[in-house]
């Protein structure tokens, strides 16, 4: 049988978790009894959060990632700073 859990949140904290399990595709009360469930057969709380990159850092980085893959867009290795300094005079 079903219940109806009535918890108190800052309004903002709501939203933002509904927002995020949108994202995921799911709806937050199947999250808050997945978590609620966890809890219940571990006893342990966990708590994290993961930084997430934003769409125009995901492109920077996989634009990196494409050049080192092919080898362009890279600075040689330098074994000393004169060397560095006369490298970048040069472009």
């Amino acid at each position: 049988m079903k219940i109806q859990f009535i918890i108190k949140t800052d309004r903002e904290v709501k939203k933002e978790a509904q927002k995020t399990a949108k994202q995921l595709g799911l709806p937050l009360s199947t999250l808050i009894n997945a978590y609620l469930k966890q809890f219940i057969a571990t006893k342990e709380a966990h708590f994290s959060v993961l930084p997430r990159m934003t769409h125009r850092l995901e492109k920077i980085v996989g634009k990196v990632h494409r050049d080192v893959k092919k080898g362009e867009n890279l600075s040689p290795i330098f074994d000393d700073t004169q060397e560095m300094l006369d490298y970048l005079h040069k472009q």
